[in-house]
């Protein structure tokens, strides 16, 4: 196995336009140290891609955008995750009010067992939106961006769990952007679909990025060059090399980035 310096990095830094950053990130469990200092910038309406090794940390980072590893009780997160200049890791800050604005969408579709109108009008609800008129245009604009409108426009009651998997995930897309957030984060969205369903949910993902920054963990080293315009290269917890995705896939500055985009990795 060929041996790397881990002390080597190369992390781009963005001039303007961050909607989200984070500041020396550490994620750990218990003992284990999943996260091991992560500093990255993510810039306004762009879509950037985590790839790394299984293992490597890049869904427990994401995770950490949007607080999700607080349901873990082994879970300890320090460092800063800064949103419009508020530290949204901090214990002041209203997590559900928070994931409004910082949506995500997970690997395996997950409707709710309702229909597809109420997967998308549930959590506004809760949220006190009550107009019906009002209701329906977010039912209609939340399906139309997540390409799904033409679909199921005419079964909006029929039960969302009937759909196919690459439906329920634009359906869950749906779901997370009918909040109206400013951020989508995707964990692994396209790897329970088949090659169609990916093509569909990557066109998505590119007409989305137009109204919101979109950050991407992937396994799938085609799809991060097709989709991202940054792409960051985790493993073993760090943050090897964040540049611009065309960069990463053509002419990496470090070598285990080169070594694992060209397949030669370990």
């Amino acid at each position: 196995m060929r041996e790397y310096n881990w002390d080597e990095r190369n992390i781009l830094t963005m001039s303007e336009d961050v909607e989200l950053h984070t500041e020396d990130l550490h994620v750990f469990y218990g003992t284990n140290e999943a996260i091991k200092g992560v500093g990255l910038e993510f810039e306004k309406n762009k879509i950037t891609a985590l790839i790394g090794p299984s293992g490597c940390g890049k869904s427990t980072y994401l995770r950490s955008l949007n607080r999700m590893n607080d349901g873990i009780s082994s879970a300890r997160v320090t460092g800063k995750i800064m949103y419009k200049g508020v530290d949204i890791n901090s214990d002041k800050v209203d997590v559900y009010e928070m994931r409004k604005h910082i949506g995500m969408v997970f690997q395996r579709p997950n409707p709710f067992s309702k229909s597809i109108r109420e997967n998308i009008t549930f959590a506004l609800k809760q949220h006190g939106e009550k107009d019906k008129h009002r209701l329906e245009e977010i039912v209609e604009t939340s399906l139309k961006q997540a390409a799904l409108w033409e679909q199921v426009k005419d079964n909006l009651d029929k039960s969302a769990l009937a759909l196919s998997g690459g439906q329920q995930q634009r359906l869950c897309i749906a779901r997370a952007i009918a909040m109206k957030p400013d951020i989508l984060l995707l964990d692994e969205p396209a790897s329970a679909l088949d090659p169609i369903s990916t093509g569909k949910l990557e066109e998505t993902l590119i007409q989305l990025r137009e109204d919101y920054t979109i950050i991407i963990v992937t396994h799938n080293m085609q799809q991060a060059a097709r989709i991202s315009d940054y792409t960051a290269f985790f493993y073993l917890g760090h943050v090897i090399e964040y540049d611009e995705t065309r960069k990463i896939f053509t002419r990496p500055k470090i070598q285990a980035t080169e070594d694992y985009v060209s397949g030669h990795f370990g």
